[in-house]
């Protein structure tokens, strides 16, 4: 399979460069002597101004502006310039990634009988005809089996209309013939040539994307515009990621396929894939996410799986060079403080026992190839997953009939979770409504869903959190009532302007404000006031409320909100 490591600069504004987006000549000059090329993929900026950061910056926060760097340069020579740029005044940091994976285990030692992850074969004879796969679709059917899409699919918008969501990855068959609709192909990068690639790929928008027809399979949310991103032709993990996150817009959803060897086994390639975690654990990776989320784009991430507590205080630690140090203001976003990416994370539970005549544990439990932990917010099926690709479930000689009943990992989990998203997302659209942002979406998958089970050896508090329900979240979310109250009141002296803020408002509210005086002098206006609104995280609003006393005596005020519903 194709893989390629990744050298990641990281330059301090002050330090750079004076043509915009241009390296800063001495780091240039290096990686140049080494064969190699710079390419700054973004620069990231502080997300508050500096003096509201306080102890904070210290804490985590990124401090200032900062440009993120890839380096291309042959394979042999990204750890000798790693440690090169490191020593100069102008780089915060260098430090070279592991490559970008997608969940495909080969050669693995399993019990007589059971299947690795994704190591299927198609089969040798040529279908006559695409039979009608969607009996096979548990996934598809209403809890706690699946997450009930097909009663998402008789409310308006269910389906997943108006939605568009980009897959980043290596490679995709969007020729397949049930990948027909609704398919915006591959929109950024090179694909892989790899098969690897290209079947995973191929199952993974198949499950959320496949088309709604008599034949085959059928998408979670088949009338969602379904694009991909490659990680391949110099794009790199984080520069998908920020691409993807510019060609969506609020609402819409981002999957990340990929996780790569963490810590745990020194960063090294493994077949088993034991060790590898999500990767917005990498720097670069983190702030590509957070810039799509600020931006209220959801991202999906798949948890990995390295069979991995992702809580462990292994994830605390700066790596090493030549895989880093990282930033002096990076902490473990695993930890979801002071660094959270604000992604959706996912982990792979097992099927309900006898899904396709097979047995993986009880229904919901945790598969032992995945990781868990307190930031795992939601689950989906890790094994036995029915959809395009890979052919061992309808094989021969075109690719663009195959199909698979075996998909697994936390590549078929993640895309389950996705489609959940859309759909909601769609009936939302379709009501009037305002679309689910990136925190409101974690919510929601965290308060509805069929719990984790129990499992040997896997109890329920290795978490990887429910399984979504589709007519759970729908009816979370559609209710709305209205109420109103006085949130502050206080006195504004004669001809002075004050100012209030009240924090911590659910941004999907609907609030109307008004500031009225509560003391009496006729004879003319009394007061003038405006309301300034910050989007102080992608949970919560802060409203700061300016209020002027046109008289020449104290005015008392009282500010009264209406909230409209949300």
């Amino acid at each position: 399979m194709e893989l390629e490591r990744e050298l990641i600069v990281i330059t301090r504004a002050e330090e750079g460069a004076p043509v915009p987006g241009a390296a800063p000549v001495d780091l240039s000059r290096i990686v140049s002597e080494a064969g190699g090329a710079m390419h700054r993929l973004f620069t990231a900026a502080p997300e508050a101004p500096p003096e509201a950061l306080g102890a904070g910056a210290a804490a985590g926060a990124l401090p200032a502006e900062v440009t993120f760097y890839r380096v291309d340069a042959p394979d042999e020579r990204l750890e000798d310039l790693a440690r090169r740029l490191q020593e100069l005044p102008t780089v915060e940091a260098a430090y070279v990634k592991p490559p970008a994976s997608p969940a495909v285990l080969t050669e693995v030692e399993l019990p007589r009988g059971e299947l690795g992850i994704n190591d299927m074969s198609p089969r040798p004879e040529e279908p006559a005809a695409t039979p009608d796969f969607t009996s096979r679709q548990g996934y598809l059917n209403a809890a706690p089996e699946g997450i009930d899409a097909r009663f998402a699919w008789t409310r308006p918008g269910g389906s997943g209309a108006g939605v568009r969501i980009i897959d980043i990855e290596g490679a995709w068959r969007f020729t397949h013939e049930d990948l027909a609709q609704n398919q915006g192909g591959m929109v950024f990068g090179a694909a892989s040539s790899d098969l690897g690639w290209r079947n995973h790929g191929t199952a993974v928008i198949g499950e959320f994307g496949g088309d709604r027809n008599t034949f085959g399979i059928t998408g979670i949310c088949p009338d969602a515009n379904v694009r991909a991103i490659s990680i391949f032709g110099g794009v790199g993990s984080a520069g998908a990621i920020r691409q993807a996150a510019d060609l969506l817009n609020p609402g819409d959803v981002i999957l990340i396929e990929l996780h790569r060897a963490g810590p745990r086994h020194n960063f090294a390639p493994r077949l088993d894939q034991a060790g590898y975690v999500a990767i917005e654990w990498w720097p670069d990776d983190y702030q590509a996410i957070r810039y799509a989320v600020n931006k209220g784009v959801i991202v999906v991430e798949a948890a990995g799986n390295g069979q991995e507590n992702l809580d462990d205080a292994i994830y605390d630690t700066n790596p090493p060079a030549p895989f880093g140090p990282f930033p002096s203001w990076w902490r473990n976003p695993y930890r979801r403080a002071p660094l959270d990416s604000g992604a959706i994370v996912v982990g792979a539970g097992a099927p309900p026992p006898g899904t396709h005549g097979r047995n993986h544990g009880p229904d919901r439990s945790r598969l032992g190839f995945s990781n868990y932990g307190a930031l795992v917010d939601a689950q989906g099926w890790g094994r036995e997953v029915t959809t395009t690709g890979y052919g061992d479930l309808q094989g021969g000689s075109n690719e663009d009939l195959w199909y698979t009943d075996t998909f697994s990992g936390t590549s078929s989990a993640s895309p389950i979770v996705v489609g959940a998203i859309a759909g909601v997302q769609g009936v939302l659209g379709a009501a009037g409504r305002i679309p689910m942002s990136p925190a409101r979406a974690r919510e929601v998958l965290r308060a509805t869903g069929s719990p984790q089970q129990d499992a040997p050896g896997r109890p329920a508090a290795q978490r990887i959190g429910n399984r979504p329900n589709m007519r759970q979240m729908i009816d979370y979310v559609l209710p709305t009532r209205t109420w109103i109250g006085v949130q502050f009141t206080g006195v504004v002296p004669a001809n002075q302007t004050s100012r209030w803020f009240t924090h911590s408002w659910p941004a999907h509210w609907h609030v109307i404000w008004t500031v009225v005086p509560t003391s009496v002098t006729p004879g003319g206006p009394q007061i003038r006031w405006r309301v300034q609104v910050e989007r102080a995280s992608d949970r919560h609003i802060t409203y700061w409320i300016e209020i002027t006393n046109l008289t020449n005596v104290p005015v008392n005020i009282e500010a009264r909100y209406a909230v409209l519903g949300w």
